[in-house]
């Protein structure tokens, strides 16, 4: 009768050094540049710029509230459409996305803005400030006068 040794060999089941495949490299790494595309467009805020008496007796501009403000900065996020007409000085409007704030929106008198429902900004104002506003439900149109 013959008899046979056998041995058990234990191994784990990671590798334990350095491992060698054949596989490709990884694509190269791709860098995007920055959108130079109007933050107008980016955030759809529609502005109409120098606005006639006519367009703006057409909205009734004279009837919407008024807000009236100094040299301040004034986070700011919009649960409806809100249309404003800048009577006198500007403001800029720092979008959320743009944080470092070298990329603004600027308004001023004589500018008819319309900010859309959520979107989140930083209102800079650096002297006084006065505009007219008024809130605008979802489909209301922006020609309506009363």
């Amino acid at each position: 009768m013959s008899s046979s040794i056998g041995s058990l060999r234990f191994s784990p089941s990671f590798p334990l050094g350095p491992r060698i495949t054949s596989r490709p490299s990884p694509k190269p790494l791709r860098v995007y540049a920055r959108s130079d595309r109007p933050l107008e467009e980016i955030y759809n805020v529609r502005v109409e710029r120098g606005v006639s008496r006519d367009r703006l007796e057409e909205l009734g501009v004279e009837r919407w509230s008024s807000w009236r403000s100094g040299r301040c900065r004034l986070p700011w996020d919009w649960h409806v459409d809100q249309q404003v007409y800048v009577v006198s000085g500007e403001v800029r409007v720092v979008p959320e996305g743009c944080r470092t704030g070298e990329r603004f929106m600027r308004f001023v008198a004589g500018d008819l803005v319309r900010y859309p429902k959520w979107f989140e900004a930083d209102l800079f104002f650096d002297g006084p400030y006065e505009e007219r506003y008024r809130f605008r439900a979802y489909g209301d149109d922006d020609d309506d006068s009363r």
